[in-house]
């Protein structure tokens, strides 16, 4: 498996898509701190809707922190949000792109202090970091790898708490009024009896919050709710019930990153280390283009648009303007046909060439997923995140998907399998297609209002 290459080799390389396959990997390979399981991924999955979750988010994730005078100037110029309205106490998902439009990265971003802004998961911090090095700023860049990559512990915390019963569980460890916090704000509360920040975000369409803080108290916090959670059916998640809740929120992360074949990216592909985001990228799925190119996402077509402000420059801004007239694709779920699932697991008990196996809950063995998306012989779409969801009894995946298909409702069929993978954890198998239901983003209802 070919490991540690860096972005100018899989760009120089003359075919960047095969090189993006062959570097593939589980999507929990990622992930290695937290366990996969703390008890069972089926139970952990269904307390996000049953009863309430605990996730812990300290581990898997490089956060990035920005101070300085010129610290919004920076962030400003890389991202499509406005600024205006960012006050201190406030967090927006930023978003930020390359020249051509296509997306780099996306995450929250939290405005702690009139020049300190701090991302816990922002995808892109490599992009900050590198125009802070290369552009006259007056800003301090910190990025701190995810824990994997650390000789020690992370600096802060991260838990998210939600679930139907999620409420009482943190009455139970804060005297913060957290109905008073709404939704990307945040506050300084007691959590537990420490300092944490309540920021008003979570990863399910359930009630809950994402608290942070000094990873020196994170035991005593997370004992702390997982003591008042235990008459309310509280489970800690483990790693694979949590990539799940991606799906779940319709949230579809950035694909490919759009530098490859950019010349306008090359200082940047100069920039980057091999153990970077961008050159250990990898990704699967029965969709093949000779093209790179088209694994690259817009925001527009992610559901971004009504982030995106015109009113300030930006990266990728003129780019961007033309995409929100010309881009006929939009976002929603697909619910796959339970009996065309449930054939592919049967193809291993009958005789003959067998279907590719899926491994539950998150189904990839790669870091990001693109199955083609048929109306007959047409291809209408691109599908993404496939994962099972419990309450639905299937698979649901996020769709890029032509808008004349977008009806809930509407039924497509989902290319499932590779052909000649050049990934060795692809093993032999034969291509099928799985019939799918599309429906809204997110495809239930969602709580958190």
């Amino acid at each position: 498996m070919v490991r540690d290459v860096d972005p100018n080799t899989i760009q120089a390389s003359g075919d960047p898509v095969a090189r993006l396959r062959e570097q593939g990997e589980d999507y929990t390979a990622n992930f290695p701190v937290v366990p996969n399981e703390i008890t069972n991924w089926i139970d952990e999955q269904r307390a996000i809707t049953e009863s309430v979750a605990l996730a812990n988010l300290s581990h898997h994730m490089a956060s990035l922190r920005v101070s300085g005078p010129d610290a919004r100037e920076l962030l400003e110029g890389l991202s499509v949000n406005d600024f205006d309205d960012f006050p201190v106490g406030r967090a927006k998902q930023v978003v930020m792109c390359n020249h051509a439009g296509y997306i780099l990265g996306d995450g929250p971003l939290l405005r702690l202090d009139e020049n300190e802004y701090y991302g816990p998961g922002v995808l892109s911090a490599n992009w900050v970091q590198f125009h802070a090095e290369t552009g006259d700023y007056d800003v301090d860049v910190d990025i701190e790898a995810r824990t994997s990559a650390l000789d020690g512990d992370p600096d802060k915390f991260v838990f998210q708490v939600q679930g139907p019963n999620a409420k009482p569980v943190l009455e139970a460890v804060t005297d913060a009024d957290l109905a008073d916090i709404g939704f990307y704000r945040f506050e300084e509360i007691e959590l537990g009896g420490k300092p944490a920040i309540a920021l008003g975000h979570g990863m399910s369409t359930e009630f809950g919050f994402e608290f942070i803080g000094d990873f020196e108290h994170a035991d005593a916090v997370r004992d702390a709710i997982v003591d008042a959670g235990e008459e309310y059916g509280l489970r800690r998640l483990g790693s694979k019930a949590y990539h799940t809740l991606s799906v779940r929120l319709g949230w579809l992360p950035p694909g490919v990153p759009p530098l490859y074949d950019d010349p306008e990216m090359a200082a940047y592909r100069d920039w980057l280390d091999a153990d970077s985001r961008e050159g250990t990228y990898s990704i699967d799925g029965s969709f093949d283009s000779d093209d790179v190119s088209d694994y690259y996402m817009s925001p527009v077509e992610l559901g971004y648009r009504k982030l995106i402000d015109f009113d300030h420059d930006f990266v990728g801004k003129e780019a961007l303007r033309a995409q929100m007239d010309d881009l006929e694709r939009t976002l929603v779920s697909l619910t796959w046909d339970r009996d065309d699932v449930v054939d592919v697991y049967a193809s291993l008990f009958e005789p003959g060439a067998t279907k590719k196996f899926m491994g539950l809950p998150r189904i990839g063995w790669a870091r990001a997923n693109y199955d083609e998306v048929l109306d007959g012989d047409e291809r209408v779409g691109v599908s993404h995140s496939r994962a099972y969801q419990h309450d639905a009894r299937t698979v649901v995946s996020l769709c890029r998907i032509d808008e004349a298909y977008a009806e809930p409702g509407t039924e497509v069929t989902v290319v499932w399998g590779e052909t000649d993978s050049p990934n060795p954890k692809a093993e032999e198998h034969v291509r099928t297609e799985i019939d799918a239901t599309v429906g809204p983003v997110p495809f239930v209802e969602d709580h958190r209002k």
